[in-house]
């Protein structure tokens, strides 16, 4: 389980070719990754932000990889990782970012099941999400003048659930822009 090798991976399904805000899909999963790392995050959490769209989101329907093909993602990142993935891509963000840090619970937008997440599974997913849109918001600063409210108002409510480092930047990047 490498780095290049999920890069690699990105670029044979075509994330290198998807238009996304700041360049492209791959660019944009390559900064995700980075900003995890730099703000101390772990090995599977950083592979997972690396390859965090491979199976389309409920914000950008693209997928690089259908879910049935889960254990393609898993071989080239590990299972705790591919976990992570699944987790994000599946997430019916309606549903689950309002009461995220209430329930702990992500609603499955491909089964329509309810996941219950631990606190070793909610946290990084949580922090997941927040890169994420961080870096969405830097790359398409429109976004932080329409939603801006709508996000100061999720990552404080979710602050108990997020590292503090993540928290940290978060309140940087929504006030700096």
């Amino acid at each position: 389980m490498s780095f290049d090798s999920a890069k690699a991976f990105l670029r044979e399904n075509g994330a290198e070719t998807i238009e996304h805000p700041g360049g492209t899909l791959y660019a944009h999963l390559c900064r995700v990754a980075d900003r995890l790392a730099e703000l101390g995050a772990g090995r599977d959490l950083q592979l997972a932000g690396l390859t965090h769209a491979t199976y389309g989101t409920d914000g950008f329907p693209r997928p690089l990889l259908d879910p049935s093909a889960r254990d393609r993602l898993r071989a080239v990142i590990g299972a705790p990782a591919e976990d992570l993935v699944y987790l994000y891509g599946a997430c019916d963000r309606d549903k689950t970012w309002p009461v995220l840090a209430e329930t702990a619970t992500v609603h499955d937008r491909f089964t329509g099941q309810a996941v219950r997440l631990d606190g070793a599974r909610l946290m990084p997913f949580v922090d997941l999400c927040v890169v994420n849109e961080l870096d969405v918001i830097e790359h398409n600063p429109a976004l932080l003048a329409e939603h801006g409210a709508y996000f100061h108002d999720l990552f404080d409510r979710w602050a108990l659930v997020t590292s503090p480092d993540v928290a940290d930047e978060a309140q940087r990047v929504l006030t700096g822009i």
